[in-house]
């Protein structure tokens, strides 16, 4: 079966389609999703997100596009994953690389591990509450609003915590001898 035809069957409200992707792309979906929560939750929740990744696509049939299909489950994968770590209120860094990067070769996988290690280094260097700003903005995709209503301040002081953790950051990797 090609995809034009499982989404074609997929509009038309037959389990055969969906089954069809399910089986095409769970293994996709699943490392997307492990890619986003890494350690800091369970198997059971990456199970648990990956069904509703496909009930989304069945609730959605007539959003992605032929061709599409596998690029709409990647981003609905993503936020499921995002949208988990937020409502459990993660304060910690996802495990493995935080910097990802398009590597050609072992010399390559070990600078961006290494760049990985000082990314995860540099912002467990900041005291709280910064690190824990940082983390919710540029990790769990939260908004200066959320994070404000959070830890009980307002969006201006997150903002501007945002700013000096840039800068602390900044610092950080001036100090340090990188490749």
């Amino acid at each position: 079966m090609t995809e034009e035809r499982a989404l074609a069957l997929l509009k038309q409200r037959d389990p055969a389609g969906l089954d069809w992707f399910v089986r095409r792309y769970t293994p996709y979906v699943s490392t997307v999703i492990w890619n986003v929560i890494g350690r800091c939750r369970t198997p059971q929740d990456a199970e648990e997100l990956t069904a509703d990744v496909f009930l989304v696509l069945w609730q959605s049939a007539d959003r992605p596009l032929p061709g599409k299909v596998r690029g709409f489950l990647g981003a609905v994968a993503r936020h499921k994953a995002l949208d988990l770590l937020r409502a459990r209120g993660a304060d910690t860094l996802p495990e493995g690389d935080m910097v990802m990067l398009a590597v050609d070769g072992p010399e390559q996988a070990l600078e961006a591990r290494e760049l990985s290690r000082l990314v995860k280094s540099a912002v467990e260097s900041l005291d709280q509450p910064d690190r824990e700003i940082i983390l919710r903005f540029y990790y769990y995709r939260q908004s200066a609003g959320h994070i404000a209503a959070l830890l009980n301040m307002t969006p201006a002081a997150v903002r501007k915590r945002l700013e000096r953790g840039r800068e602390k950051l900044k610092r950080y990797f001036d100090a340090q001898t990188i490749f």
